[in-house]
């Protein structure tokens, strides 16, 4: 009972003309930025921080969080019809996606991501109300060895992931891992692996390898072709919904996505980017049905589970944060620099000092996610028509807007040029075969796994047993092991090659 008077405050709050234009613009913004690639959310929420000093608490919250979720389902949109992510957690959905639009299945594509962020959204928000004091609870037990432990089991799961040879897999998970180890040492705050540059000082940025190895290094490989061969599916769009086959595919991959995105948001380091990969390792797990497309040859199910999955993890990854007071990712950690402005503290108290500002909150998040979907359904064939545009426009336009993207983030000539040696990268492995997603999955990962291995090994006095001692740890590494052995058996490895298979 105690839930529905709560959720009717919450909506009381959330349905005053105020906040609902609020939200809107919130929703609105966070899919432009989504949509245009470069400029993602952490970067918008930052410039807009200050202007949140004017608005009353309630609706400054209500349009930083629907920028946040708002670039979940933009992000997709890029991901799907120019292969460019347009966020971090939509690196899964560049996979089958773009697939689907070169095969002229964009229209099925899109919606299948806007309705399984919809449905996962939903799901996350019910979830956010129902479980928040509980889930905390599991937040508490994860110490610096169990998230060790996870983003180890995350990195092997990559591995699995990975199209083609698992050599390959590994190279480039372990090319992750070094560059994002270049910059300067957490502990020692020396530099290391800069090459006395100063701009490698502050390390690479994510955004930088994301547009140069995906977006640049696709222009690179398709302006290398003669003008017959060039990749241009626009004529051959059919279709803008997903057809009742679809349907029945999309479902159980959606009930999949949400349950691990909701589950795996709660835990600080990427929520929603960690489970947008882990949904799509599970899907990939899954027996193909007769007459199925391989996953990386634009199958749907890859579409829809990592896209419920990464907003099922940007809503409960707001539990932390309103319950402990602890941001899970870089946003969050914004919004708690917006609730410090108008003089809030985060943390379990909010719920009881303040329940307008968290139940308002709270119903905001499905009002948006209603919001987005009638926003971005009817849009499917104006994202679309993007691609009617001819080649010989469209490539200098998106370098241009991933030029100013890059730029706005740090204000850096240098990170322009980084992208373009990226982007020469990109080329190499896209003659190589290789799939740069593991990449950017050891990249975002390697710091964190650094820091929490520092952290555990400081805390249990260089003894390195901590790992399989705490329980948990020893599960997730138990798991990341089993994991390897059965992708490693000879017959196993076979039925994975087979399955990679081009046509």
């Amino acid at each position: 009972m105690d839930l529905i008077q709560n959720l009717s405050t919450g909506f009381g709050v959330a349905f005053t003309f105020q906040n609902l234009i609020y939200c809107f613009v919130g929703c609105l913004l966070g899919t432009l930025i989504g949509v245009l690639p470069g400029i993602g959310p952490v970067a918008t929420i930052a410039m807009l921080l200050p202007a949140t000093y004017a608005l009353p608490p309630v609706a400054a919250l209500i349009m930083l969080a629907g920028i946040y979720y708002g670039a979940q389902y933009g992000g997709s949109t890029t991901a799907i019809l120019v292969n460019l992510p347009g966020e971090s957690s939509s690196v899964v959905t560049v996979i089958d996606g773009y697939q689907m639009a070169r095969k002229g299945r964009a229209g099925p594509a899109l919606a299948a991501a806007g309705i399984g962020s919809f449905f996962a959204g939903c799901v996350g928000t019910v979830i956010l109300a129902a479980f928040a004091p509980p889930l905390t609870e599991v937040a508490f037990k994860f110490g610096p060895a169990e998230y060790f432990s996870l983003m180890t089991l995350g990195l092997i799961g990559a591995v699995v992931l990975a199209s083609g040879s698992l050599l390959k897999a590994i190279a480039m998970i372990v090319l992750g891992l070094l560059l994002g180890m270049v910059g300067t040492d957490v502990n020692s705050g020396v530099a290391r692996y800069s090459f006395d540059i100063p701009e490698l000082t502050d390390g690479i940025d994510f955004v930088v390898i994301a547009m140069g190895v995906f977006g640049y290094g696709e222009i690179i490989a398709n302006l290398s072709k003669p003008d017959d061969e060039r990749e241009v599916f626009a004529a051959k769009v059919t279709g803008l919904l997903p057809t009742s086959e679809d349907f029945k595919r999309m479902l159980p991959a959606m009930l999949r996505g949400t349950a691990l995105g909701s589950a795996l948001g709660i835990l600080p380091g990427g929520g929603a980017m960690l489970s947008a990969f882990a949904a799509y390792t599970i899907e990939k797990k899954t027996k193909l049905k007769p007459g199925e497309v391989p996953f990386g040859q634009g199958n749907i199910r890859g579409v829809c589970a990592p896209e419920s999955a990464n907003n099922a993890g940007s809503q409960t990854s707001f539990i932390p944060l309103l319950t402990l007071g602890i941001p899970p990712n870089a946003v969050m950690a914004l919004m708690v620099g917006a609730m410090t402005i108008h003089n809030i503290q985060p943390g379990p108290q909010v719920m009881t000092s303040n329940p307008e500002l968290f139940w308002g909150l709270i119903a905001s998040m499905w009002i948006g996610n209603l919001m987005l979907i009638i926003l971005n359904l009817p849009l499917i064939g104006v994202w679309i028509k993007l691609l009617t545009v001819p080649y010989r426009w469209l490539f200098p336009s998106i370098v241009l807007f991933c030029a100013i993207g890059v730029y706005g983030t740090n204000n850096n000539v240098w990170d322009v040029w980084m992208v373009g040696i990226f982007g020469f990268i990109g080329y190499v492995f896209h003659k190589l075969g290789t799939e740069p997603a593991p990449l950017l999955l050891g990249f975002i990962l390697g710091p964190m796994m650094e820091e929490n291995l520092r952290r555990a090994l400081l805390l249990s006095r260089g003894d390195w047993s901590v790992f399989v001692t705490r329980p948990i740890s020893a599960c997730l590494l138990a798991a990341a092991v089993v994991l390897l052995v059965i992708v490693l058996m000879p017959a196993v490895k076979n039925k994975r090659e087979e399955a990679f298979v081009e046509d």
